[in-house]
């Protein structure tokens, strides 16, 4: 139940409407309960039943005094001037009952209208607000959480898990908001009437309740196995649609298309499964206030035989306002029955809420305006949760503006050591310095700020060359974004599109070549003009022209610049200041180009196998 309440806690951001519809909603049981307390024992006097009250009773909000107040109105339409009845005066009762009615009624549905007006805005805003914490949770998150959780099913959570949650714990709000109330003003008012029999149906009420709820906790169980299975449906065509060409190269579309028909089987196993335990939940309703009415109605027929308290009318119109309760209570149990359902989808959204947020910025973090001096890894060592050691006691000295170059077979640890520096991850050992100060003490923005990071492949987004290049930045000029690009040798091709630097360049930048890609990538480092670059084999993927753009255009951008740059590719890294061999997360070399070659190590012959390749 954590979950849910946590959903409803969301509600303290809407208090006003909260307000709004819950008056509407009373508003509307009141004028409800008027056309049905009224109607019966206002006929009774017309017809005779009732005897013709001549004296006003008190007024007040007791049903009883109510009653009477109704009665000896409908008694002075009935009798003339000469206390008799007379045809005309019951027709002229009779028009009263049917006004009356009408406009009870229409009170009524337009209070009800009003609540549903109100909570519209209300229950979608409640549904926003999920959504906008989970992307800004997901968006906090370190990345290594990522790399243990399938992105399919974080996605399914974001999407699937969200509108389960609209759908039914929402959509359950207004039966909530309204039929309690219904419950209770029904209830006390046969509680007025009879008291006897209203404890009889109190006792038979949590018997069905009983029944219900434990119905309602496997169909939570049945929906979270549901939610789950769309997970791994969402992952499986994540890797489908990125994966794509491999599919197709190595013959793999059957293969693929079994694997998937695997898991879509065994996702409408359960679904079917849990759709069968949903539909229950209207019949057995239906079948137990069946079994109450009729058990009410025979303790009620014996009370008035037996003449203990209860007379006939007002039986009537005990039966008729308990009939009224069966459809509440129906639509109570069926949004217990949504709320179960829902809240499988809303533990799932609240693993993604309440993930550890490991790389946190401290409540006292301190600012940093300028780099200065130089960066310092101080003793790191870095292992992720399986504890094996990915960087030992590696200790490295980056001066303002020298150019560091980390060479190493795959695997060693190298895109770990510079990840440190964005606090993508922290230091399980050990501290990274950024002139004398810990990085874990300064402000992330600050930090990030300082830093620019083009990749191997390059990650562009489904908007237009302009936006690409501006990412994150606000009040950028057209001029700013063309000069960036000139530099980057990306102005020639970005002006020979259709719509220059207003393109869409479509998801992942499909649209262009790995080079161009990569240009913009590099633009998009100019033009947010870091101290400290971070390349992370930024030409590996390239063929021989694009590589030669893009090199160009990095040497622009390195120009009195600090930069850790990750090469496979040697021959791009012999201008570099320093180079850093590291072999299993050690640093096992260091040196210059030709200090490395004459020491006839491992960067010797790593460069000499590329020169023979």
């Amino acid at each position: 139940m954590q979950s849910y309440w946590s959903i409803i806690a969301l509600l303290r951001n809407y208090k006003g409407q909260v307000l709004t519809v819950v008056l509407f909603n009373i508003l509307s049981v009141i004028f409800s309960l008027f056309s049905l307390t009224m109607v019966v024992p206002l006929l009774g006097v017309l017809f005779g039943i009732q005897p013709i009250v001549t004296e006003k009773p008190p007024v007040s909000l007791n049903p009883n005094d109510l009653i009477d107040l109704f009665y000896y109105e409908v008694s002075k339409l009935i009798l003339n001037d000469a206390g008799e009845i007379t045809t005309d005066g019951q027709m002229r009762a009779l028009v009263f009952i049917c006004a009356f009615v009408i406009i009870t009624f229409f009170l009524k549905n337009l209070f009800r209208y009003m609540a549903l007006y109100f909570s519209a805005p209300l229950k979608n805003g409640v549904v926003r607000d999920i959504r906008n914490r989970l992307y800004h949770k997901v968006v906090n998150l370190p990345i290594a959480y990522f790399s243990e959780e399938r992105k399919g099913d974080v996605i399914a959570k974001m999407t699937g898990d969200v509108q389960e949650v609209e759908s039914s714990i929402m959509s359950s709000v207004e039966v909530v908001f309204k039929e309690p109330f219904t419950i209770i003003f029904f209830l006390g008012t046969l509680v007025v009437w009879s008291p006897q029999l209203t404890l009889f149906v109190l006792i038979l009420l949590p018997v069905t309740g009983l029944v219900i709820g434990r119905v309602g906790k496997s169909l939570k169980r049945s929906s979270k196995k549901v939610q789950a299975q769309m997970g791994v449906l969402v992952s499986s065509m994540l890797e489908t649609l990125s994966g794509l060409r491999i599919i197709k190269a190595f013959n793999a579309i059957e293969t693929s298309y079994e694997k998937f028909q695997i898991q879509n089987e065994e996702y409408l196993r359960q679904k079917v499964k849990m759709i069968r335990k949903q539909h229950l939940a209207s019949p057995l309703s239906e079948v137990l206030g069946t079994i109450v009415m009729v058990l009410v109605i025979y303790r009620g027929g014996s009370l008035v035989l037996n003449g203990d308290g209860l007379t006939a009318d007002l039986f009537i119109g005990y039966i008729v306002i308990f009939s009224q309760l069966i459809q509440p209570s129906k639509a109570l149990t069926s949004s217990i029955y949504m709320i179960q359902k829902g809240m499988a989808a809303a533990e799932r959204i609240d693993t993604v809420l309440n993930a550890a947020e490991t790389i946190r910025e401290k409540p006292n973090a301190v600012g940093l305006e300028k780099f200065e001096k130089e960066i310092n890894f101080k003793t790191v060592s870095f292992s992720y949760e399986n504890g094996v050691n990915v960087l030992k006691d590696i200790n490295l000295v980056v001066k303002r503006g020298r150019t560091i170059a980390i060479v190493g077979p795959s695997g060693a640890g190298k895109t770990t050591l510079v990840d440190l520096l964005p606090r993508f991850y922290d230091p399980t050992e050990g501290a990274v310095l950024i002139d004398g100060i810990d990085i874990r003490d300064v402000k992330a923005w600050d930090l990030r700020a300082k830093l620019g990071i083009v990749t191997q492949e390059a990650i562009l987004f489904n908007d237009t060359v302009f936006n690409n290049i501006a990412f994150g930045l606000k009040g950028v000029s057209e001029e700013d974004v063309m000069n960036a690009a000139k530099v980057a040798n990306a102005h020639d091709f970005i002006s020979q599109m259709d719509k220059g630097y207003h393109t869409n360049i479509g998801e992942d930048g499909g649209k262009l070549s790995g080079g161009q890609r990569q240009r913009i990538s590099i633009a998009r480092a100019i033009l947010h003009n870091p101290p400290i670059l971070i390349l992370d084999e930024a030409t590996s993927a390239l063929d021989a022209e694009s590589e030669k753009l893009v090199q160009d255009a990095l040497f622009k951008l390195m120009e009195n610049r600090t930069s850790l740059v990750i090469a496979h590719r040697l021959s791009t890294i012999k201008y570099a200041d320093e180079i850093i061999v590291i072999d299993e997360g050690e640093i096992i070399e260091r040196g210059n180009h030709t200090g490395l070659m004459a020491h006839n190590g491992v960067y010797k012959k790593l460069y000499e196998m590329q020169a023979f390749v």
